[in-house]
């Protein structure tokens, strides 16, 4: 499973990596875990740092390339996350 110790934080766009990460775990405002997918499929609100990289784990096959901690005073929201119809199951 990954975990926070083998992630960087690093941008979802890094030159460093050789595709983009799926995945971005962060906190938002209030200080709660986010997970936001750059696919926008999938994603969500955590109580703690665990849940949300075990849902992206899950999500990859745990694949840590498909994760990255977004850099330190970034600070992440859902209302972008807005599913399409078709996306809804």
């Amino acid at each position: 499973m990954a975990n926070a110790q083998h992630l960087q934080r690093r941008s979802a766009h890094s030159p460093l990596a050789p595709a983009p990460a799926r995945f971005i775990i962060g906190r938002d405002r209030r200080g709660s875990w986010i997970v936001q997918d750059r696919q926008g499929l999938v994603g969500g609100l955590f109580r703690n740092e665990a849940a949300a990289l075990h849902f992206a784990a899950e999500e990859c096959n745990h694949n840590p390339a498909d994760i990255c901690l977004a850099p330190e005073g970034v600070i992440l929201d859902l209302d972008g996350f807005i599913p399409a119809p078709s996306n809804l199951h």
